[in-house]
């Protein structure tokens, strides 16, 4: 790759991202909402668009930049919020982004989804690939990113090489999310372990994952065997080995001064709860998350382990995971302490 665009540069792991790539020597360029300072000191080319307001703006930064690769990552995330919201920046912002890269000749597209297309509520161990779509969401981000990743894989042709990358509770130091979300919670006293202790699940440290979608990339542009095995299909990226959810939340609450989890709530009643409090959010139009949502009640009380072997085969071993569990889990901890 000579010379990539990432959508939401700026963002966790579209800045991982940025940074591979950089590492790599290739020109970067950021489309994104805002404008990052740490991107500006890169040298990041940088355009300010929302995705979607059409594909024109899109266009235009494409061929600003030159690129002839694109890294989709921007997205609206989040578990609770208005169904139009998610619609547009996530299934129409994706159409847009395809629609730029087919007009300015863009070549090859990387597209950051989740497993949560693929959850059904009920248990996922070291699955594949191959799960189908659920007939039914808890939440519009998980609908709506699957219709974007529906697109985007039937948008792979000749003309444009398309993957679909599943990273999942993407980690690390920096992160704007999952750990700052769970020690919050602890300080103020509302995290309780829903369900059994023995609940496991696929964490993805965000170099990791950064270093999968640019791998992901390069083989893509190779074309021949690797090219073939990941065009036009979704893979999940994380960890290879699996973590004990609640033993690793308890590793990051002791590792940065807080007690372990105590509480317990019954994966029943916690998933009664989120669905009173959705109904309340809409009734009182509140804005915002509520405390407990039936979608948050199922990840937590739910093993989802993912298998990175058709990953790892796809790619024909280039891809190699650089930092294991326990290294970058003590990574995220060292950083979350000096915050503390």
């Amino acid at each position: 790759m000579e010379r990539a665009l990432v959508t939401g540069g700026g963002g966790f792991l579209g800045g991982a991202i940025v940074d591979a790539l950089l590492g790599r020597g290739a020109n970067v360029a950021s489309l994104s909402r805002g404008s990052y300072p740490a991107l500006d000191a890169k040298g990041v080319q940088q355009t300010r668009a929302d995705l979607g307001d059409g594909p024109d703006a899109i266009a235009r930064a494409l061929e600003d930049a030159g690129a002839d690769t694109v890294f989709h990552c921007a997205a609206l995330p989040g578990v609770y919020g208005p169904a139009a919201a998610y619609e547009r920046a996530n299934v129409a912002g994706t159409q847009n982004v395809l629609d730029a890269c087919l007009r300015t000749g863009v070549k090859t597209l990387v597209f950051t989804s989740s497993p949560s297309v693929v959850f059904d509520g009920g248990d996922h161990r070291n699955a594949g690939p191959d799960l189908p779509y659920p007939a039914r969401y808890l939440a519009h981000y998980p609908r709506t990113k699957a219709e974007a990743e529906r697109a985007a894989l039937r948008a792979h042709s000749r003309d444009l090489r398309v993957v679909s990358l599943r990273p999942h509770l993407i980690f690390g130091p920096g992160d704007p999310n999952l750990v700052p979300r769970l020690l919050d919670r602890a300080d103020a006293g509302r995290l309780a372990r829903v369900g059994s202790r023995d609940t496991e699940v696929s964490l993805t440290y965000v170099e990791n994952a950064a270093e999968a979608h640019v791998v992901a990339a390069e083989c893509l542009r190779s074309g021949g065997g690797p090219a073939d095995a990941l065009g036009g299909s979704a893979f999940f990226v994380n960890q290879t080995q699996p973590a004990r959810l609640w033993d690793w939340i308890d590793r990051v609450l002791v590792g940065t001064g807080r007690a372990p989890l105590t509480k317990r709530v019954p994966p029943g009643v916690a998933y009664a709860a989120g669905a009173l409090l959705e109904g309340a959010w809409r009734a009182l139009r509140r804005t915002g998350e509520p405390p407990m949502t039936r979608f948050v009640a199922k990840q937590l009380s739910r093993s989802h382990t993912y298998s990175m072997e058709p990953f790892l085969r796809a790619t024909g071993g280039r891809y190699a995971e650089a930092v294991g569990l326990d290294e970058a889990t003590e990574r995220t901890i060292a950083a979350f302490t000096v915050r503390a």
